[in-house]
Formats: structure tokens, sequence, C-alpha cells
């Protein structure tokens, strides 16, 4: 159980940070960066929340509670993934939750014609905001990566997030009716 009765400690006033495991890095390390993304983006996710009505409340509040695994699954080095009762580590059936989301949301919006642009309801245009964080995150979880061991589970889940958070904003722009399509080159002068 977390249980925080200081949040002040000073042992990072020198730049750097600790990793689950007590090991310390630069606050700045590729890791961490990836960790701020994941963190950002669990936010977005809280702004979204508040506009949402409760079935999609529910569903984003789980993927907030999975974005804190994830986010102590990248603070864990090691390259054991396996998860057990002190180490938090995404696991296949997280993302196939994701999976079934989107293919329950899907099964109800209208076929795209185009690309569309963010936007249409608050609601839609948040979750769109949070589908670009996503995005973000997982390119910093790739750079990271590049230089230590990370869960490919953790990977694949911000895969999928984005893609359940594009199918979302459709659900909340009246299942695709009110999304706003994109026009190339609609502004263009020749």
């Amino acid at each position: 159980m977390v249980r925080l009765n200081r949040i002040y400690t000073r042992t990072g006033d020198d730049g750097t940070t600790g990793l689950v495991d007590g090991s310390r890095v630069a606050k700045d390390d590729p890791r961490m960066a990836a960790i701020g993304e994941v963190d950002e983006l669990n936010s977005a996710i809280g702004l979204a929340v508040t506009v949402c009505a409760n079935g999609e409340v529910a569903l984003l509040q789980t993927i907030q509670n999975d974005l804190f695994d994830l986010g102590a699954d990248l603070a864990t080095p090691g390259e054991d993934f396996a998860p057990s009762g002190m180490v938090l580590r995404i696991v296949p059936q997280q993302v196939e939750r994701l999976e079934q989301a989107i293919d329950r949301l899907n099964d109800h919006l209208a076929p795209l014609k185009s690309f569309i642009l963010p936007g249409g309801t608050e609601a839609a245009a948040r979750v769109h905001l949070a589908r670009a964080i996503s995005r973000r995150a997982e390119r910093a979880v790739i750079t990271a990566g590049r230089s230590v061991p990370l869960n490919p589970a953790a990977l694949m889940y911000l895969n999928r997030l984005s893609d359940l958070l594009f199918v979302l904003a459709r659900a909340l722009n009246g299942n695709g009716s009110g999304d706003i399509l994109w026009v190339p080159g609609a502004q263009r002068e020749i």
C-alpha cells in the first residue's frame, strides 16, 4: 500500500529521482521523460472525465489507474517483465481490455470517409487532446527503450490506448455524425 505522509523529501534537489529499486537517475533521463509523458496523459484524461457521461467516466478512470501501473512499470528497472505481488507490470490482459473497448465502441460508429479534425463536442475535443498526448508518450517510451529494457506490453498498451481514444472521441461526437472532416486544401488559394 502506498503511504505518503510527507510530500517533499529534498532528495531530488540534486536533479535526480528514485526508481522503484532505489537506484537514482537524472530527472531528465529518457525513462523519466517517458514517465512524465504518461503522467501528463493521465492528467489530460482526468480533464476529459470532468465532461464525460457515466459510461465513459468508468472506462477513462480504469485507464487512469492502468496509467499509474504503467508509470510504475516504467520506473522498475530490469529485464524480467513478469508481474508479482511487489512488482507492477502492464500485462497482456490490460491491452486486450482496450481492444475489447475499441471493438465495442467502433461497432456503432459511422464509417470514416475522410481524416477528421480534433474537435466537435467538448468531451471529444478533450479526448482528442489526450490521444495526441498518448502518441507523444508512446514516442517517449520508444526513445527510453533504446537505452534501457522496458516492458513491451507497456508500449503495446500506449499504442492501443491512442486508438481507443480516437474511437472514443468519435463516439462522443454522436458516433461519428458530429466529426469535423478534413477537407484537403480547402483554405488554400492557388
